[in-house]
Order: structure tokens, then sequence, then C-alpha cells
């Protein structure tokens, strides 16, 4: 998604929300076929097609899953703008983004208004059970959210890395060990999940108050860091062509209007993987992320959650901010840039000298 700098949201400042009712507005809701018993009265359509052809999984297994999980996955999305990515065909089709909501979905959805350079968009907001399992139906396979509030569009209330490595998770598990560390030594506490794919997340709760753009400059500033202290191991490049086999620190979908998927998401991926909420002890180089899937996810569903108290662990990022400022001032790096930005720089973090390790 493009960042568009200043943009706030019409409706935010009072802290509401729109809810999609009469008029020319309103969202409608396919004639047919029957609704379902026990999915939030929703009318599937198409339900046996298969989504995943290899393993035999149809739409209504997906919609069936976002059901059984929606009360774990619903802190992750309540109140937050989603943009959809919508699989009409599952794994056999093609993809498409769409920011504005779309036709189909049920009278009374939840959206927000959102002041953009090129113009306004009303996002649909996550936290209904109706919306979500409404959203399976219209092909959303995964669940794109940003990381603040519909009611405060500017002001988050986590910040996120994306560890993305060249071929296997391996690579980004030992990325995501030496990001902790970083965090850790900067008294931020963190969480990390699968991202569904074959990356890591790393998710660090924040007390709101600091602009997304300070949260931005934090994540990218403290990626270049680490990029230039592992220099064969990370990379802030964000030109694949120039990574050369490293990790890539995604800072930028802590930009605004940027999103990650959430925790107890699908992935369009063989086996249907779920981004699963890891524990610490079990970002290991031998954890394969596929054994988190439709199929096999009411094991884990049965276990700790070790994410139960992540709301609960707001932090001020103020501190920290004003470490990473003072390390780059010092001449370490220059902070990462965009991918989107112009310039031979794109993405990329000028070393010159990198910090000692601690």
């Amino acid at each position: 998604m493009k960042r568009a700098s200043g943009g706030r949201s019409r409706v935010a400042r009072g802290g509401a929300v729109h809810r999609r009712t009469g008029g020319a507005s309103q969202a409608t809701t396919p004639a047919t076929p029957e609704a379902s018993p026990g999915l939030a009265g929703l009318r599937i359509s198409n339900p046996d097609k298969v989504f995943w052809p290899d393993d035999g999984y149809t739409k209504l297994d997906l919609i069936r899953f976002y059901d059984r999980v929606f009360d774990k996955l619903e802190p992750y999305v309540n109140d937050r703008p989603l943009s959809l990515e919508r699989c009409p065909d599952g794994m056999r089709g093609e993809c498409f983004y769409q920011k504005e909501i779309p036709k189909g979905m049920p009278a009374g959805t939840p959206t927000v208004r959102i002041q953009h350079e090129k113009g306004v968009t009303n996002y649909v907001v996550g936290g209904l059970r109706e919306t979500q399992l409404a959203l399976a139906n219209l092909g959303c396979i995964a669940v794109h959210v940003w990381g603040s509030r519909a009611s405060a569009p500017r002001k988050p209330d986590w910040l996120c890395f994306d560890l993305d490595p060249p071929e296997h998770f391996a690579d980004a598990a030992r990325a995501g060990v030496k990001l902790r560390e970083a965090l850790d030594s900067l008294k931020l506490v963190s969480f990390a999940k699968t991202s569904g794919s074959r990356g890591l997340h790393v998710f660090i709760p924040l007390e709101v108050g600091p602009d997304v753009e300070q949260v931005l400059e934090f994540a990218s500033g403290l990626s270049a860091l680490l990029a230039a202290s592992y220099p064969a191991e990370l990379t802030v490049e964000g030109r694949i062509a120039e990574r050369r086999g490293r990790v890539y620190l995604d800072a930028f979908r802590n930009g605004f209007a940027q999103t990650v998927t959430t925790p107890y998401c699908v992935r369009r991926r063989a086996k249907a993987p779920v981004s699963t909420p890891l524990d610490w002890s079990e970002v290991s180089p031998s954890l394969d992320p596929s054994e988190f899937n439709i199929a096999t996810f009411e094991r884990r569903l049965a276990g700790p959650d070790p994410w139960k108290d992540f709301f609960r662990k707001g932090q001020a990022l103020a501190p920290a901010l004003r470490a990473i400022r003072d390390l780059t001032a010092r001449g370490a790096v220059e902070p990462a840039r965009s991918p989107r930005a112009g310039g031979a720089a794109r993405g990329s973090a000028t070393r010159k000298q990198a910090p000692k390790r601690s």
C-alpha cells in the first residue's frame, strides 16, 4: 500500500466509526444461497469451491476456521481498518487488493473514512464476527490490518518487524533472535509469530502516543543498525536482487496506512498455514511453520496462548527512540529509506561504522 503522508481520518477526530445503512452507500447481502446456521447467519456463495486443490480444503472450510478462531482473532482486528486481499478462486486463481468496502458486505458493516493524498477511502473496520466471515466469503483468505485503530489512525498501539528470509524459516528465526536481543537491550517487550509463510513477525505493543512517523523512525532506525552490525546475515535493502541471500528487515509496515497480517489468519500458501503466535522459546531454526494449518490448529488452540498478555504490555517508545536517534547521530548508519522512495539508496542503509555488539 502507498504511504499517504499527512493523511487523517475524517471521522476519527470524533472517535466515530460509520455503520453502513440505507441509501446509496448501503452494503447488500447476496440473495443466494441459504444462510448457514452457526455462521452468523452468513449466506455463503459456492461453499464447496475448492480453495486448496492439493489439500481439498474449500471456501466453507476457511469460513468455519475463522468462525472457530474468531474469539482469538478479534482483539487484533477490533477497531482496526482492514486492507483486503481477495482471492476468489483460492490457490487456483489470481488475487487483487482492495481498500474500499466491497459490494456484498452485510448491511451495517463498520467502516471508517480516511483521507489520503488522492482522495477518501472507506475502509472496512474489523471487530465483528459477521464482518470477518463475510470477508472470507468474498475470498479474503488472509487478514491485513493497520497498526492503529480507526478511532486514532495516526497513533499506532503496536509496531512490527517483518523478517523476510530468502528461502527458509530457519534464517528468519536466527534473525528474530538477534532482533529480540536488541529489543531487550532497549527494554522493550516483544512477541513473535509465524508470518504464515516462510517469515517471522515480531510485534512490540505500545502505549498510544507516538505519531506513526515516530514509530516508523524507530523501526527503520533499529533495522538499519542491526543490518550494519550483521551485514552478512541481515539487510534493509528493499530490492530483492540486492539482498544476496540475507534476511530482509522490513520496518515499513509501520508507515501510515501500511498493514501486516494478524495472528490467527490463514495464508494463501500450500497446506493452508495459519499465522501463529509463538513463545520465544519456540523461535528456532528447526521449527516448521507449515505444521500450523487449518487442519491441525485445534491442537494449538488447546494449549496456552503465548500472546495472552499482549495488550497488557503497552510500553512507552520515547526512551528507545532517543537511544536509536543517539546511535544514528554518532554515525553508525544512515536510516533506511522506504523501498517506495526514489534514488539510488532505495531501501538501503549506508554503513559507516557498525555499532559494537553488547
